[in-house]
């Protein structure tokens, strides 16, 4: 993941869309909605789901939002939008209709999401549970980050898991979550099968994403300051990214 020299815009989606189809495959918080202090104190701006819904019928149904966030989290702040989706990192993958692609995730054993939960509790973090497993957020005690993950690493180890560190949290997973999983499996059908995939985010648990979509013969594009990435391009931060999908 690096990169010799400052990363550009992407092409504009116009000229990607005149030279064949696209396969669209959104981040969230970062990438449509800014990072707030707690997962659920996120603004979403208003006709947000409107204009997704227009996105992807300009795509031909080839949009999928593809988020760290439980499906069922995401319906809180979106509703019932109509779009390809993939949460959990991109472990539970549904159609648009809601019907899942490749089958419903495994979630974590309940003794280890109480365990967790006790650490958050004892050591003031904010605790959230998913489908696929649980996360400690930490963006209010930044100083706490370092004793998290060697928990949630030890966690791992002794059960076979898998962490995912992003901006001030840290999760337990199984492994195989990852968001580039996601890319490959919704590329293998229609009527994303041949198109050319383009992944934005901006948080580490997006290079798997970016890596996806270049292995298919696209492109990811970063959303915020420059870092090491696996991404080919960069847009500056949310507002750049609604221009580029000309929202």
């Amino acid at each position: 993941m690096s990169q010799s020299a400052p990363l550009l815009a992407p092409p504009s989606l116009a000229s990607l869309l005149a030279a064949g189809p696209v396969a669209l495959f959104l981040d969230f918080d970062g990438t449509l909605v800014e990072i707030a202090a707690r997962p659920d104190a996120i603004a979403v701006p208003a006709k947000l789901v409107s204009k997704l819904a227009r996105l992807s019928d300009r795509l031909g149904g080839r949009l999928a939002l593809v988020s760290g966030r439980s499906l069922e989290d995401l319906e809180t702040h979106l509703g019932s939008l109509a779009v390809a989706s993939a949460g959990s990192h991109g472990a539970d993958r549904r159609w648009p209709d809601g019907s899942h692609l490749g089958g419903a995730p495994l979630s974590l054993a309940a003794e280890t999401i109480a365990e967790v939960e006790d650490y958050a509790r004892a050591q003031e973090l904010i605790f959230e549970t998913k489908s696929h497993g649980c996360a400690l957020h930490y963006r209010g005690r930044p100083e706490a980050g370092e004793s998290a993950e060697a928990f949630m690493r030890t966690i791992a180890a002794r059960e076979g898991l898998a962490v995912k560190t992003g901006k001030c949290v840290v999760e337990l997973v199984h492994e195989g979550a990852d968001k580039g999983g996601a890319v490959r499996a919704f590329m293998e059908q229609p009527p994303f099968a041949g198109a050319r995939p383009v992944f934005i985010g901006d948080d580490v648990t997006d290079e798997d994403g970016f890596a996806g979509c270049t292995q298919a013969g696209g492109f990811g594009v970063l959303v915020g300051d420059e870092r090491e990435t696996a991404a080919e391009f960069r847009l500056a931060d949310v507002d750049a990214v609604y221009d580029w999908l000309e929202f």
